[in-house]
C-alpha cells in the first residue's frame, strides 16, 4: 500500500488545508487530552472483549497511543491538517510502542481501537468547539481518522516486511544446517525458531529458483504449500531452490503440487525420512540427483533421486554407488536361484529370452520366472528399458565392489 499524504483525496485530488479552528476551540482540546484518551479507553474496555483480556501491560500501551494520538489531532487541527506532510502522523501516534504493538495486537484490532477513539472523539469533541465550528471540528476528526488508519496499516506492513526478512534468513540457515549434516539439536532449535511443525514423513526437493527477490520466491512456495496443506521450510542457495516438505506420504506428488514454485529445469526429490533431524540424507541424495539429472533427457519433474541412481553413480555419487551395491546386487545374491546368472545371461543375449534360456540350458519359462523374481527382489524390472540400465550398472558396482 502506498503512503497516502494528508493533503490527497480519496481519488487522488489534492485537498485543500482546512482552515485552522480556533484558538479556544483547540485549549479546549488540548486540556481534555488525557479525559479523551481515558474515555477511548474505557469505551474499548466496554466494547471490545479481546481488549478487557489484554494482560495490564499491553492496556497501559494503548493507553500511551491514544494520548499520543489526541496529541497529535490537536497538533494536527492547529496546523489545518497539513503537519502530515512533514511528519509522518505514526511516527508521532505510535512511537510508544510500535513494535510491541505490533507483535501482540492485529491489525483488525487496530482498526476497532481506531473507530472506538473516532467513536468517542465525535460525541465529546464538537461540545469543545466555538459558535460555528462544530461541523468543521467533526469534518477535520474524520480525515484525521483516516491518516491514522492509513498510519498504522504502515506500521504493520514495516513490521511485517522486517519479519519476513528474518523468516528468509532463518530458513536460509536451517536449510544450510541441514545440506551440512549439523547435529539434529541445530536443526531442532532453528526449526522451532520458525514454527515448524514436525509432522512425518519428511523429504527434501532441490530445483531451479525462478529467480527475483528471495522474498517473494518464498512468498510462491508458502502460498502453494498452503493450498496443498503441507509444511514447508525452504532456501535459496544460489541459483537453487531447496524446500523440506513435511507430512508428504508421496514426496515426489508433494512437490508436484509445489512446482509452480520452481523455476525451468528439473526437479529433484529425495528419499523419505520420519523427521526433520534426518533430512539430511534426503537433501544429499536430492542435491546428488539435482547435479546428475541433465544426463536424462527424458526424466520427468519432478523426479525421485533414487530414479536417477545410475546418473549419480556416473557423477561420482558414492551414496548411490552403495545403494546399487547393497540394495540391487546384494539382495539378488542374497535371493540366490541363480538370479544374477540368469541376468547375466538375459542381458548378453540382447533381451532375447530363448537365447538365454539355452545359455543357461533352463526352459524360457524359468527364464520368465526369475526375471520376475528380480523385478520383486530389487524393484526393478529387467523388462523395463531404465531399470535394466540400473540393474546392469548394479551388477557391475557389486563384482568391482564385492563386499555387500
Amino acid at each position: 500500500m502506498a503512503d497516502t499524504d494528508t493533503g490527497s483525496a480519496a481519488g487522488g485530488r489534492p485537498e485543500t488545508p482546512a482552515k485552522p479552528l480556533a484558538p479556544g476551540t483547540l485549549r479546549r482540546i488540548e486540556r481534555q487530552a488525557g479525559a479523551l484518551a481515558s474515555a477511548a479507553v474505557a469505551r474499548m474496555d466496554e466494547t471490545l472483549p479481546w481488549f478487557r483480556a489484554l494482560p495490564a501491560d499491553q492496556r497501559s500501551w494503548v493507553m500511551l497511543v491514544a494520548q499520543a494520538g489526541v496529541r497529535s489531532l490537536v497538533e494536527w487541527l492547529r496546523s489545518g491538517g497539513t503537519v502530515a506532510a512533514s511528519t509522518e502522523i505514526s511516527d508521532e501516534v505510535f512511537a510508544a510502542a510500535p513494535r510491541a504493538l505490533a507483535r501482540v495486537i492485529t491489525l483488525t484490532h487496530t482498526v476497532q481501537l481506531i473507530k472506538v477513539t473516532v467513536d468517542v472523539a465525535e460525541a465529546e469533541v464538537p461540545g469543545y468547539a466555538e459558535s460555528g465550528e462544530q461541523e468543521a471540528l467533526i469534518q477535520a476528526i474524520l480525515r484525521f481518522s483516516r491518516e491514522i488508519a492509513f498510519s498504522a496499516a504502515r506500521v504493520y506492513a514495516r513490521a511485517a516486511e522486517s519479519r519476513g526478512a528474518w523468516d528468509a534468513r532463518l530458513q536460509a540457515l536451517l536449510v544450510d544446517a541441514l545440506l551440512r549434516g549439523d547435529s539434529s539439536d541445530v536443526l531442532a532449535s532453528r526449526a522451532a525458531a520458525l514454527g515448524w511443525a514436525d509432522a512425518p514423513p519428511v523429504a527434501v526437493a532441490v530445483g531451479r529458483s525462478p529467480g527475483g527477490d528471495i522474498t517473494a520466491v518464498l512468498h510462491a512456495v508458502y502460498r502453494a504449500a498452503r493450498r496443498a496443506r503441507l509444511e514447508v521450510i525452504a532456501g535459496v542457495h544460489g541459483d537453487r531452490l531447496v524446500v523440506v516438505v513435511g507430512g508428504a506420504t508421496d514426496p515426489v506428488a508433494a512437490a508436484s503440487a509445489l512446482g509452480g514454485a520452481f523455476g525451468e529445469g528439473p526437479v529433484v526429490v529425495g528419499p523419505a525420512v520420519p523427521s526433520l533431524d534426518q533430512a539430511t540424507a534426503s537433501a544429499r541424495a536430492a542435491l546428488a540427483g539435482f547435479r546428475a539429472a541433465s544426463a536424462w533427457p527424458g526424466a520427468p519433474s519432478p523426479v525421485a533421486a533414487d530414479d536417477l541412481l545410475p546418473e549419480r553413480v556416473l557423477s561420482g555419487d558414492m551414496d548411490a554407488r552403495r545403494k546399487l551395491r547393497h540394495d540391487v546386487f546384494g539382495a539378488l545374491a542374497r535371493a540366490g536361484s541363480g538370479l544374477l546368472e540368469t541376468l547375466d545371461a538375459f542381458f548378453a543375449s540382447g533381451g532375447v529370452l530363448e537365447s538365454a534360456a539355452r545359455e543357461l540350458y533352463v526352459h524360457p519359462n524359468t527364464v520368465r520366472y526369475r526375471l520376475r523374481r528380480v523385478a520383486e527382489v530389487t524393484a526393478l524390472s529387467p523388462l523395463d528399458g531404465r531399470d535394466a540400465f540400473a540393474l546392469r550398472m548394479a551388477l557391475t558396482i557389486g563384482r568391482l565392489d564385492p563386499a555387500t
